[in-house]
């Protein structure tokens, strides 16, 4: 019996980083799913293995956003 995987489900999802202490924090938007690691780099490939082992689980297909284009906006306001 064969024990690889093939991966054969693509799926783009979206990711805030940020640095926490010593660390970066990457978090997927989509699912609550989390990961760090020393560089935003590891932090993001950290994430995606856990994507991935996340979505393995899934016994139907996940329900990602419906929208498209999604963006995290920072705004400056002004208040009394």
């Amino acid at each position: 019996m064969d024990t690889n995987k093939v991966k054969n489900i693509y799926k783009e999802t979206s990711a805030l980083v940020w640095k926490e202490d010593a660390l970066y924090v990457a978090k997927s938007l989509e699912v609550e799913v989390a990961s760090q690691g020393k560089t935003k780099i590891e932090a993001l490939a950290n994430l995606k293995e856990a994507l991935e082992l996340y979505f393995e689980k899934e016994l139907s297909a996940p329900k990602l956003f419906p929208y498209k284009d999604l963006s995290l906006e920072k705004l400056n306001i002004a208040y009394a």
